[in-house]
């Protein structure tokens, strides 16, 4: 059935409205991503920043651009060239709207004195000092840390800035949204005109049904699909009980429309369009939803978080002014789709073979590649992948949306590596996973065998690496006992039972690539995820000439762990999994010695439970000379290397 655009009326609108975020640079190529209202025209250059010496003027006509709604264009503009490495260049792009540094101007730093010729970066073929984090929640009540980070920015000269920043999953949560998020969503999805949707297997017919539907707000996991889980003890006792297949614990507001997914993503990365729709709207109409007001618990939380966005749409020209300065990188996790998204093969199933929640994975996914995957690496993108897209963008339907959706869900190429010094490489640990061959609902490994071989063939004579895991690849160990206790009362879906060491096969085959001889002499790792941050110090048991693994974990961007909880977990696996201590023979990563790092911060707990962006630097020999984070507050907080790491130096 085909699927038609929102009708709306025209409205003067601001010409970018996303964006620019740089992306993938090298000296042979420079990608800019950002959203326009109608197709760019007029040039891009690139040019020198002390001497204005342009290296490329390329028409914006000859670039791709992608129309995406009445009144949205998403464009990754690929400059190739010939350019120098590090020093200061700029970009500048004239539009028919004007210069962009005119049309945005706070994207310009103050101390920027030529900022009226175009934006200032550096391509660095190195990865030396890398800022990065993940789980970047828009109303949890902690300041947003990409903030702190473009202060840190600000300070510095141009030269002196991050070679990159990684953002290792979550950078949106499709499925913990709030009430006046969604708002912002519905209205941006009719001011830019974006594709209405038809769905099966669901209580709604189309996307305006759902709009017109009283579970709209604070109440879509009424109308999330459910399975029957034929395993579960409850489901014997009550035969007709059904499961949710979307297992988030706040899935009231979860996004379901291809529309949804990608409005969300301007929300965050951009303030224009917040000051173009009516942030109180709920309130304005009494907080009625389908001819029915909300009950007053769905009132006062709606109050509560909008607090909460306002304080995080207030940060947001900061944040785009940072992404247009330091070339970006991003993996997905799992909230970037839905919570648990393939943790175990009973949940695929069930996912998969329902049509509804298979088109609402597939929708995230559609917008995780325009708006994250596409810039990441463009070269993986072929012929086949954009006949798919370009069909369905071209003239929606349902059957085109369905058949791109089933390319991505066969796609195998988002992991990635970045040609730096380090070499970087970022891993894929959601869509290739090692199922489980024992139990439905026991967690699969995150990589599969094939996975793994060419994980490991990326390592093969190289000296030093950065490697980038959603997850930590070893966590807090008491935490990974407690999952697994859980996992083994087959409820793995009650915590989040996903680590590296949860499934045999893939962590003897991670630990066998740490032992191989080919292999780099220092690991870096760096991950994110568990909403807390560490650092790990682990050297292979009994072996002379080990090589130096270092884990950095950071997280969240904007989110945080249960304090009192992780204080408890802290404690009890320090001092039961200490590197001497017995109970480590009884792990999947006994034959590695693992040192936790102390923060500056505090001298018995090795956990800090704060909103942060990480700061890595490396020396010449990839091994860190600075492991820290700067915090939501502005607090600089490091972790000095253990007496085993000094003794290994």
């Amino acid at each position: 059935m085909p699927t038609t655009l929102t009708n709306t009326e025209p409205t003067p609108l601001p010409l970018v409205i996303a964006g620019p975020v740089l992306r993938k640079v090298t000296a042979s190529e420079i990608n800019i991503w950002l959203v326009t209202t109608k197709p760019l025209k007029g040039v891009v250059e690139i040019m020198d920043a002390s001497t204005h010496n342009v290296y490329t003027s390329q028409s914006l006509d000859e670039l791709q651009q992608l129309q995406i709604g009445q009144r949205a264009w998403v464009s990754l503009l690929a400059i190739k060239g010939d350019y120098p490495t590090h020093q200061p260049l700029r970009y500048q792009i004239q539009t028919q709207d004007g210069l962009l540094t005119e049309l945005l101007p706070h994207l310009s730093y103050e101390q920027d004195q030529h900022s009226h010729q175009g934006l200032e970066f550096v391509i660095s073929e190195k990865a030396d000092y890398v800022l990065h984090g993940s789980c970047r929640n828009p109303h949890y009540f902690s300041q947003d840390t990409l903030v702190t980070a473009d202060e840190k920015v600000a300070s510095l000269r141009v030269d002196e800035r991050p070679d990159m920043l990684i953002m290792s999953g979550d950078q949106i949560y499709a499925d913990h949204v709030a009430g006046p998020t969604l708002d912002a969503i519905e209205q941006v999805v009719k001011l830019l005109g974006l594709p209405d949707e038809q769905f099966e297997q669901a209580p709604i017919a189309d996307t305006k049904a759902l709009y017109k539907h009283p579970d709209c707000y604070y109440g879509r996991d009424k109308l999330l699909p459910h399975y029957v889980d034929d395993g579960s003890l409850l489901t014997k006792l009550f035969p007709h009980r059904g499961t949710p297949i979307f297992s988030a614990k706040e899935c009231e507001n979860h996004l379901v429309s291809f529309a949804e997914c990608f409005a969300m993503y301007l929300l965050v990365w951009s303030p224009t369009l917040w000051d173009l729709i009516k942030r109180d709207r709920l309130l304005e109409t009494a907080f009625t939803v389908g001819g029915k007001t909300l009950v007053p618990k769905w009132q006062q939380q709606w109050r509560d978080e909008k607090v909460q966005i306002d304080n995080f749409v207030a940060g947001l020209a900061k944040v785009q002014r940072l992404l247009a300065h330091i070339p970006t990188y991003m993996i997905f996790d799992d909230h970037d789709v839905t919570d648990d998204w393939n943790l175990t093969i009973g949940w695929e199933q069930a996912a998969y073979s329902n049509a509804f929640s298979k088109r609402i994975i597939g929708n995230s996914l559609i917008a995780y590649w325009l708006c994250q995957g596409w810039g990441n690496a463009p070269e993986k993108f072929n012929e086949t992948f954009w006949r798919h897209a370009n069909h369905f963008f071209d003239a929606p339907s349902s059957q085109a949306q369905d058949a791109f959706i089933q390319h991505l869900y066969r796609f195998e190429e988002w992991h990635y590596t970045i040609p730096t010094s380090p070499k970087v490489v970022v891993l894929d640990t959601r869509t290739r996973r090692w199922r489980s061959e024992s139990r439905m609902n026991k967690p699969s490994g995150l990589m599969d065998w094939e996975a793994m071989i060419d994980f490991h063939q990326e390592l093969v004579h190289q000296d030093k690496v950065i490697i980038v895991s959603a997850a930590p690849m070893f966590g807090v160990k008491f935490i990974e006992a407690l999952q697994r206790v859980v996992t083994m009362l087959g409820k793995p879906l009650m915590v989040d039972a996903e680590n590296w060491m949860a499934h045999p096969g893939s962590a003897n085959t991670l630990i066998s690539i740490f032992t191989h001889t080919k292999t780099p002499t220092n690991f870096v790792i760096l991950s994110g995820d568990v909403h807390y941050s560490f650092a790990y110090d682990i050297k292979l048991r009994y072996r002379k000439n080990s090589p130096n693994i270092y884990q950095i974990t950071c997280s969240g961007i904007k989110n945080q762990f249960p304090t009192q909880l992780l204080t408890i977990c802290d404690g009890l696996d320090r001092m039961l999994y200490s590197p001497r201590s017995p109970l480590n023979w009884f792990t999947k990563r006994k034959r590695l010695k693992i040192y936790k790092r102390a923060p500056s911060t505090h001298n018995f707990y090795r956990l800090v439970n704060h909103s942060a962006i990480g700061e890595l630097r490396l020396d010449d020999e990839g091994k860190p000379s600075h492991i820290g984070i700067l915090t939501s507050d502005g607090e600089e907080i490091n972790f000095p290397p253990t007496r085993a790491e000094d003794k290994g130096k």
